[in-house]
């Protein structure tokens, strides 16, 4: 087919064709860096918080509102980690000074000198007075868990104690010491000047994301450090469950709390896939969000593409007919309209690449997104085609089941 006579007619009207390419363009810019947003929040929110199967992991806080002194709240935690292991379906009991996931934790900033003036990371700190690595699963990687003559009973009113170990993830540790291949023995200081803290590492963990689960890698800078604390608000006992039983088993551990303090009690329990459904709520709705203006784009490119190419067939009945009795076949008449669409539509997605490439160098610099990969704008370009073919389809049949008589009588 010639496709100068085309190109021809389509000069002689061109507003119709500008406006769908420009409509064209618009959109798979949009959708392409749509689409790629979606990809990116979803693997954000599916990646491993580094609890082996956290759909078993919960933590019940527990808040005595009669405490007592140091050595009586020492002794309430301790009954109180008792009563929770002898609930039936539970598998691991440790304390911790906070969760993964939760969103409400503690950051600390950490060195590697005590004479730097400004910290070289801030990460989350994890207190346990138990083993947060079997609770949770942790995947060990060097080194080995606290030993309990390591944990020290710290009132953090009245003492100035502080653990002398701990544990990190890889990602702190390749942070604080680039290119190490071993970090066991090295020493970290919470904070710096005289009165930074120095803690050993005795292990890494390959992962433990922090309450916040940032989505750069610092959701990954976390430090465990041993201590049974006093003097603190609540207390929260992390545990994991046998498999299938954590709903039974999140309701018995409270009960036994509340049953067995001789005081009033107030306990709260919440799931780690509670924790991760709350974080990744909004990412999730952005997503949904994103994917409805994408479908919503598709389907008005696609009526426009079938309003201009009916209101074609309209008003070339008369020259439709004229080829029909010179000789037409049906075929011809289709591949023409599906032809003439194809072109505009290419033009459109030549301009869209270009919006594309442009609005994800903005978000790449303003918001720090991921450069769009190349497969997502062929991907939108084959989607585009794709579209304007199907889309011109219908009206082009139309054109091309026109009588020959009945097009050549029309005024």
């Amino acid at each position: 087919m010639e496709i100068r006579p085309i190109l021809s007619a389509l000069l002689r009207s061109k507003t119709g064709p500008i406006l769908v390419a420009i409509q064209v363009a618009l959109s798979l810019g949009i959708l392409a860096n749509a689409l790629h947003i979606v990809q990116v929040r979803q693997a954000v929110s599916a990646r491993p918080s580094g609890l082996e199967r956290e759909q078993d992991i919960f933590v019940l806080t527990v808040r005595h509102l009669k405490k007592g002194g140091h050595e009586d709240q020492l002794a309430t935690q301790r009954k109180d980690t008792a009563t929770l292991r002898a609930v039936p379906g539970v598998l691991s009991v440790s304390e911790t000074s906070q969760m993964p996931l939760s969103r409400s934790g503690n950051y600390t900033g950490l060195a590697v000198d005590r004479k730097q003036t400004r910290s070289t990371v801030q990460a989350s700190g994890y207190h346990t007075a138990d083993s947060l690595v079997k609770t949770w699963g942790l995947k060990m990687i060097e080194g080995r868990d606290f030993l309990p003559n390591e944990v020290p009973e710290i009132d953090v009113n009245t003492s100035d104690d502080f653990p002398k170990v701990g544990i990190v993830t890889r990602a702190l540790a390749e942070k604080m010491w680039p290119g190490q291949s071993s970090y066991v023995g090295k020493t970290v200081f919470f904070g710096t000047g005289e009165k930074a803290r120095s803690v050993q590492l005795v292990g890494v963990v390959d992962r433990l994301q922090t309450p916040g689960a940032q989505i750069s890698e610092t959701g990954e800078y976390s430090i465990i450090t041993p201590a049974r604390l006093t003097g603190i608000e609540v207390t929260h006992y992390t545990m994991r469950a046998e498999p299938g039983q954590l709903d039974r088993v999140m309701k018995e551990t409270a009960e036994a709390i509340r049953t067995a303090s001789p005081t009033p009690v107030v306990t709260r329990a919440r799931a780690v896939s509670e924790m991760r459904s709350e974080r990744y709520r909004a990412d999730n709705a952005l997503a949904w969000m994103l994917v409805t203006v994408s479908v919503l784009l598709l389907l008005i490119t696609a009526s426009g593409i079938v309003g201009m190419a009916s209101l074609w067939v309209t008003q070339r009945r008369k020259q439709i007919g004229v080829r029909r009795a010179l000789g037409a076949r049906r075929i011809d008449i289709l591949r023409y309209f599906i032809t003439e669409n194809f072109m505009i539509t290419s033009a459109g997605v030549a301009a869209g690449l270009l919006i594309a490439l442009g609005l994800n160098q903005m978000l790449v610099s303003q918001l720090e997104m991921p450069r769009l990969p190349a497969g997502y704008l062929l991907g939108g370009a084959a989607i585009f085609w794709a579209l304007g073919v199907i889309a011109v389809y219908g009206p082009a049949w139309r054109a091309a089941s026109i009588s020959p008589a009945t097009a050549t009588r029309s005024a």
